[in-house]
């Protein structure tokens, strides 16, 4: 997710990496004494182009290291399942949880992968009773293609047909098509639960009730197969760690090959054709031995300086406009849909990868009260909202309690985050206060407590279905209130 420290933490060490990097690659230029024109052969133009295809590649390759991980078992378990079936998240996690940072507390993932590139699957989502709920379907450069939900579709029963790119044929009566660009879709459902046993209940019938089938076996009685586990792939090791330690040869033969079935878009000709310059091309190998002796030699070094890159963003982003700090949050409204913000697009998906469109959730996170300090435990401290200001959001807000890593935090009420649902005292000016702090602040305020540990710790705002019009915090006539240490 989002956080505030990568503004800070390791800045100047990615900083003097990266000048160091580009001094090499100066170093043997001066020492070579060819300077040849074509880019596979000239290092000033071979190295910056194969870091800007290393990032507009970065969402792709994620994508599916990301999809083989999640997909290699027999049959779904935790946060698994085989391509075309549902993992189907039942509770939310305890403070004992460590599997994924960042896990929420406000509503139940029903996810699955499938590939529409053989023939399309259909999706049928029942009757949601007024209940919110959003299906983000990311395509695989994890652009948010569209996102059926209370917000756009309504919560009525309805069935989606998802086709892949350059399909043709008929659909069923009452089966609406959605297209998309890629052969990899990652289906991210999110259903809300207030997490009583009823709603936990309510929310089992709903997820039970989600259908998903290939076409061919649409209207018929289907029994998915089993999964095949490849032994081969590496399950334990995190994604983003399994990604960036590809080789520059293994990174961009597997891009070459997963831009066959998962074409590039019309809009990115421009970076095709200084990657075709490189001799990366969708569907055929690629080989670094062709380059240029000197852009052989510094080659290598593009999967660091690019990753280097991509995390400096989080700090460049602010400036260029992309990420926003307001009152020690930082948050992003452009995300969901990238266009060719490559660089953008690589920063969501490695620190946020599934994000969805602003017009259904922004997560603002904060570290501490600036970005000079951070929260403690050994401090209290108050979120203030004024009468009618708490955070403007259509489907629901929430603000969630993370120790240093990301987890969270155990605590007397077993409360993970706190919202509207927690019936929050006001003030008598009609203000309401969140007391965030280790100790309780006493009964009378306890409804308004979010525990914190005893050290460090993170906070992260939920807005679902945020406001579009004033008071608003994508166009900035909402701000996040400043969490302020009380004195």
């Amino acid at each position: 997710m989002l956080c505030i420290s990568a503004i800070n933490r390791g800045f100047l060490k990615q900083a003097s990496a990266f000048i160091a990097v580009v001094s090499l690659i100066t170093a043997a230029l001066l020492c070579s004494a060819a300077t040849p024109a074509q880019a596979r052969e000239n290092v000033f133009e071979a190295v910056p182009y194969g870091v800007e295809a290393y990032i507009y590649g970065y969402p792709l390759v994620t994508m599916e290291m990301t999809r083989r991980v999640m997909t290699n078992v027999e049959k779904p378990e935790g946060t698994r399942a085989p391509m075309g079936q549902f993992v189907k998240m039942r509770h939310y996690p305890s403070a004992a949880f460590r599997d994924v940072t960042a896990p929420n507390a406000d509503t139940l993932y029903t996810t699955a992968w499938i590939d529409v590139g053989k023939e399309p699957w259909v999706l049928s989502l029942p009757d949601a009773h007024d209940r919110f709920y959003l299906f983000p379907m990311l395509d695989g450069w994890t652009d948010v293609f569209q996102v059926p939900g209370k917000r756009t579709t309504g919560t009525g029963p309805q069935t989606y047909a998802i086709t892949g790119p350059g399909w043709k044929g008929k659909l069923p009566n009452g089966v609406k098509q959605y297209k998309s660009p890629t052969a990899i879709v990652w289906l991210l459902g999110r259903i809300y639960c207030t997490g009583t046993p009823e709603d936990y209940a309510a929310v089992h019938k709903l997820q039970d009730e989600v259908k998903l089938v290939p076409l061919s076996s649409y209207g018929k009685p289907y029994t998915p197969a089993p999964g095949k586990v490849d032994p081969a792939i590496d399950m334990k090791t995190a994604v983003r760690e399994q990604v960036n330690s590809l080789s520059v040869d293994e990174y961009f033969n597997l891009l070459a090959k997963l831009m066959k079935n998962n074409p590039p878009a019309a809009a990115d000709k421009p970076m095709l054709q200084k990657m075709a310059k490189l001799g990366i091309v969708p569907g055929k190998p690629f080989d670094s031995s062709k380059l240029g002796p000197v852009a052989k030699e510094a080659f290598p070094l593009v999967p660091k300086i690019a990753n280097e890159k991509i995390m400096l963003w989080l700090k460049e982003g602010i400036l260029a406009g992309d990420m926003k700090l307001q009152n020690g949050w930082v948050f992003t409204t452009k995300a969901g849909t990238y266009g060719t913000n490559y660089i953008q697009r690589a920063l969501i998906t490695a620190i946020g990868l599934g994000a969805n469109r602003p017009q259904d959730a922004i997560y603002p996170t904060s570290e501490g009260p600036s970005i000079f300090s951070k929260y403690s435990g050994e401090k209290k401290y108050v979120m203030h909202f004024n009468k009618g200001e708490l955070p403007p959001a259509k489907g629901f807000w929430s603000l969630t309690m993370y120790d240093k890593d990301y987890f969270f935090v155990q605590n007397p009420l077993n409360r993970q985050s706190i919202s509207a649902r927690q019936n929050l005292k006001a003030n008598a000016d009609g203000s309401v206060d969140l007391y965030i702090q280790n100790e309780s602040p006493g009964p009378e305020k306890e409804s308004n407590w979010l525990p914190a540990p005893k050290d460090q710790f993170i906070l992260m705002m939920r807005l679902y279905w945020p406001n579009d019009k004033a008071p608003s915090i994508i166009d900035g006539t909402w701000k996040i209130p400043q969490v302020r240490v009380v004195e």
